[in-house]
C-alpha cells in the first residue's frame, strides 16, 4: 500500500463526518423556513375571521342571557318545603285557571267546570313511558286524607296519550283517579306545562296547579324541569310546598 492511498483511508471519516454535519445544517436550515413560513401564513390570516369569531361567541353570550333573564322573568325558582327544586310557571297564582274538556280515561269527558266550588289539583304529567308518573297518582290515592285535610277535593291528571290507551294503563295499575287525555296539546299548551318535561315541549312535565273553588289558579309548582328533571316526589312533600305557597 502506498503512503497516498494510507492518507487517503486516513481522511475517509472525517469526509463522512463533514457530509453528516452538512447534512443536518441543511435540515436545520429547511426547518428554520418552515418555522418562518408558518409565521408569515399565520400573520396573514385575514382579520375578518377573527372578528366573526368574536362576534359569534358576544352573539352566544347575549343570547344565553336574555334566555336566563326571561326565565327569572315567568318563573319563580324555589326549593319550597319539599326540599325538591321547581318552579312556578305561567298562569300562575291569581289568574283564571283555563277551561277544559277532555276525554277521560273512564269513559266520557271530564270539564274543569265540573269541579266548581271545589278546590281541584290538576296534574299534568308524561303519560304512558312514564311509569314514576303513575306511581305518583297511587301515592296521591294512598294519601287522600292527607289530601283532604290540606284543602284539596279532587285531583285530575291531564296527559297527551291517546284515551284509550290511558284506560288500559289505569285499569292496570288499578287506579280510580280520572286521567284526560290531551293529544293536540291544546290544554297542555294552555297551562304551558309543556315547558317542563324530559321530551321536550310535546309532552307535558311533572306540574302540579291547584284551582280554587271560584275557578283562580291557588298554587302552582312545576317539578319536571331541567336539570332536575323530578319525575315523582311524596304527597307530603308535594303537601308541604302547596302549605308554604298557595294563596287563599
Amino acid at each position: 500500500m502506498s503512503k497516498t492511498s494510507g492518507k487517503t483511508a486516513k481522511r475517509t471519516p472525517e469526509g463522512k463526518r463533514a457530509r453528516q454535519i452538512q447534512t443536518r445544517q441543511r435540515q436545520q436550515a429547511q426547518a428554520a423556513r418552515s418555522v418562518r413560513e408558518a409565521r408569515r401564513d399565520s400573520s396573514r390570516r385575514p382579520v375578518w375571521i377573527i372578528v366573526g369569531v368574536l362576534v359569534a361567541v358576544l352573539a352566544v353570550t347575549v343570547l344565553y342571557l336574555i334566555y336566563q333573564g326571561s326565565q327569572g322573568k315567568q318563573n319563580t325558582a324555589t326549593g319550597g318545603g319539599s326540599g325538591f327544586k321547581h318552579v312556578a310557571g305561567q298562569p300562575g297564582i291569581g289568574a283564571a285557571a283555563p277551561a277544559f274538556t277532555l276525554a277521560s280515561s273512564s269513559g266520557g269527558q271530564i270539564s274543569l267546570g265540573d269541579f266548581r266550588g271545589k278546590s281541584v289539583l290538576l296534574y299534568f304529567q308524561e303519560g304512558l313511558s312514564c311509569q314514576p308518573c303513575w306511581d305518583q297518582i297511587k301515592d296521591l290515592e294512598q294519601n287522600q286524607a292527607a289530601l283532604k285535610s290540606a284543602g284539596v277535593d279532587a285531583v285530575v291528571s291531564i296527559t297527551t296519550d291517546p284515551a284509550n290507551l290511558i284506560g288500559r294503563k289505569v285499569a292496570d295499575e288499578k287506579l280510580s283517579t280520572a286521567v284526560l287525555s290531551d293529544p293536540d296539546l291544546q290544554v297542555s299548551r294552555a297551562y304551558e306545562a309543556n315547558q317542563y318535561g324530559m321530551m321536550g315541549d310535546m309532552r307535558d312535565g311533572h306540574s302540579f296547579i291547584l284551582v280554587g273553588p271560584d275557578g283562580t289558579i291557588r298554587w302552582r309548582a312545576d317539578y319536571g324541569g331541567a336539570p332536575d328533571y323530578t319525575m315523582f316526589l311524596p304527597t307530603q312533600k308535594m303537601l308541604a310546598d302547596l302549605t308554604a305557597e298557595r294563596k287563599p
